[in-house]
């Protein structure tokens, strides 16, 4: 991939980055979305960044197949819409990008060594994506 995402600088000792591709369609139910009303399909190019200091059992900071299935097995070939998460905050990029951020997260805080995700990008086509980062 060799895809460029924006470096967050940080203090951690290990930073572990993943990507995926996944194909998904979904559609912005309101009119000033324009032509984005009508459901239409990308495939989605994400990176998770994950941090920490310390590895775990195996000498993981967090296994990458993992990650994967976290998202890619919940949103590969769905219409987004149809998820509960985004019943009341469209899937745009952006709503995405945080809707990831908080299941990872939600995974990393059930381990052992406790890694932390810094950022999620969400690139829908090749011109446009999305930074998350969660506040402190």
């Amino acid at each position: 991939m060799n895809t460029y995402f924006p470096f967050t600088p940080h203090a951690f000792r290990y930073e572990l980055h993943k990507e995926m591709h996944l194909s998904a369609a979904h559609f912005i139910p309101a009119e000033s979305a324009g032509k984005c009303q009508r459901i239409h399909g990308h495939t989605y190019q994400i990176d998770l960044m994950i941090v920490g200091d310390e590895l775990d059992a195996n000498g993981f900071l967090i296994d990458f197949k993992l990650l994967k299935s976290i998202v890619h097995d919940r949103y590969d070939h769905t219409l987004l819409n149809e998820h509960p998460e985004f019943r009341v905050l469209h899937p745009t990029t952006e709503v995405m990008a945080k809707t990831i951020y908080t299941f990872i997260q939600e995974y990393l805080d059930g381990t052992s060594n406790k890694p932390s995700c810094l950022q999620v990008i969400v690139r829908e086509t090749p011109t446009s994506y999305v930074v998350y980062r969660p506040k402190k």
